[in-house]
């Protein structure tokens, strides 16, 4: 596939590595620090520059990796020259009327991306509507697979379930790490020390979730003896509402999408 990337940041660097494993893509970016750009060429062998191609073709894919607050003054730019060309869209927020709107076009797939794709572990959201082909869905997919899973969602309000699970979900994941590290200095060893007993746990027990036929509380469970030390702690967790805090973070992280959706679609 031709791809061409429009902002050369974290998240589009991380899907461009991964296309350049694939192989057989040409890659442009579109992106005004110059060294970025040269960055992205050493690292995966693209072009670069900092103006808009002068024109598009149906068989080309844009990937929109900027600001959410930089969009609409983007595709205004675009409208012109796009000529059908299918647009993927990494911007957080924007509802796709919205991207339609300012595009003229509805041959769009939005993406919900998570961080971790930038070590090729990512999830990805994605939603079409009826005006994307099956052809662009594959295409699209091609483009996110390069980070990790895809996982395609049945409407637009999807997007916002997603980003409060796995969108935002890394940040939950990271601040129950930091609280480990955290208790482990408390508990006397180094920080590097405690750092590294935290991510080796954290990543043994995902990794036995991930293998394991079991349900992930009864794997919590398998840990807890009668009156033992893990009982307590998780005792202590249940009496400060941890788990429910977890929840009910996660549904404000999703109340918040919505509403960033509704202000960054208008005209």
């Amino acid at each position: 596939m031709r791809i061409t990337f429009i902002g050369g940041g974290n998240m589009a660097g991380a899907i461009i590595g991964g296309l350049a494993r694939q192989g057989g893509h040409r890659i442009h970016v579109v992106e005004h620090q110059q060294d970025k750009l040269d960055q992205l060429a050493a690292d995966y062998g693209c072009s670069g520059g900092q103006p808009l191609p002068e024109c598009f073709s149906a068989d080309d894919v844009v990937v929109l990796a900027v600001k959410p607050q930089q969009l609409r003054e983007l595709c205004l730019a675009l409208a012109p020259v796009l000529n059908g060309a299918l647009v993927v869209s990494i911007a957080a927020g924007i509802r796709l009327d919205a991207l339609a709107r300012w595009l003229g076009s509805r041959r769009i797939v939005r993406v919900m991306p998570n961080t971790p794709a930038m070590v090729g572990k990512g999830v990805s959201g994605l939603y079409a509507d009826a005006a994307a082909s099956a052809a662009d869905r594959e295409a699209a997919e091609t483009v996110m697979r390069a980070a990790g899973l895809t996982v395609w969602l049945a409407d637009e309000a999807g997007i916002d379930d997603i980003t409060c699970v796995s969108g935002s979900g890394p940040a939950y994941v990271f601040y129950f790490i930091e609280s480990m590290i955290e208790a482990g200095v408390k508990a006397g060893f180094s920080e590097a020390q405690a750092r590294e007993l935290a991510l080796a746990t954290f990543d043994g027990a995902v990794e036995l979730a991930r293998q394991s036929p079991l349900p992930v509380a009864e794997l919590r469970r398998n840990v807890m003896s009668k009156g033992g030390t893990t009982e307590r702690a998780i005792a202590r967790f249940e009496a400060e509402g941890v788990k429910a805090a977890i929840v009910a973070g996660a549904m404000d992280c999703r109340d918040r999408s919505i509403e960033m959706g509704r202000e960054l679609s208008q005209e």
